[in-house]
């Protein structure tokens, strides 16, 4: 760790320790979670505005928040900071054979699809290595997304990965309207169109938020429910009439 980065440690260390300060002392990972989500939502800001003095100072807050958990993980005697950084690091490095690997073990990637293949086989045998795949397991047509991802992130990643596995099918929605109403929009449209629909939402006492991570989340188990090895044989037994 560099010298900077060992003094922002000894702060928060001293900050969480005896004779330090009383809301440092009190906080705990899910306390934390709130400040997480702010602080990494003003960074993004930053971006949008191109305003990089701003935008060191908002990594600087982020910053501060993994650190931060990384002490309160080092004080339960979990892991510290330098086990968080040699693990992504090392992660980045197996990810990576078509940059890091040596000789055979050194692979060929031409283009970001090739990539994303050889990105998915990566992780699913670190978990198999982690002993979270589960042979016996019914695989999942859909990946899993963070459960605190926004919700309108997590409905454009089911969308991107229902048309890109061409499952767009399976999903309880109008796909050509979806074309339809596709041509054309603007995101002077989209935004009206959203903000007229969140504002609805608020006169009906409704969570827009809630609501279409919900429908999204039922979307994707009819999708997995229709789309499994059972109910395609189900399907398949009654066309052939027995």
């Amino acid at each position: 760790m560099s010298q900077a980065i060992d003094e922002l440690r000894r702060t928060i260390a001293r900050l969480r320790g005896p004779g330090g300060c009383p809301w440092d002392q009190e906080q705990t990972h899910e306390s934390l979670v709130r400040c997480l989500i702010d602080e990494v939502s003003e960074l993004i800001e930053t971006i949008d505005q191109a305003d990089m003095p701003h935008m060191r100072e908002e990594l600087g807050d982020v910053l501060i928040q993994v650190v931060f958990h990384a002490q309160l993980a080092e004080e339960a005697g979990h892991f510290d900071l330098d086990d968080v950084a040699r693990e992504v690091n090392a992660k980045l490095i197996r990810r990576h054979p078509h940059v890091f690997g040596e000789g055979a073990a050194r692979t060929a990637v031409e283009n970001t699809a090739q990539l994303f293949v050889q990105w998915d086989a990566i992780k699913a045998q670190e978990k198999a290595a982690r002993g979270v795949s589960n042979a016996s397991a019914q695989p999942r047509l859909f990946k899993a997304q963070p459960p605190r991802l926004p919700a309108l992130m997590f409905a454009e990643g089911v969308w991107k990965q229902a048309r890109k596995q061409s499952l767009t099918s399976a999903l309880p929605v109008e796909v050509a309207q979806i074309a339809q109403r596709a041509e054309g929009l603007d995101e002077a449209q989209l935004g009206r169109a959203l903000f007229e629909l969140c504002a609805a939402a608020q006169q009906a006492g409704l969570n827009p938020e809630d609501a279409l991570r919900r429908w999204t989340s039922q979307l994707v188990d009819h999708a997995e429910a229709v789309s499994s090895p059972a109910a395609n044989a189900h399907a398949a037994k009654s066309e052939n009439g027995n």
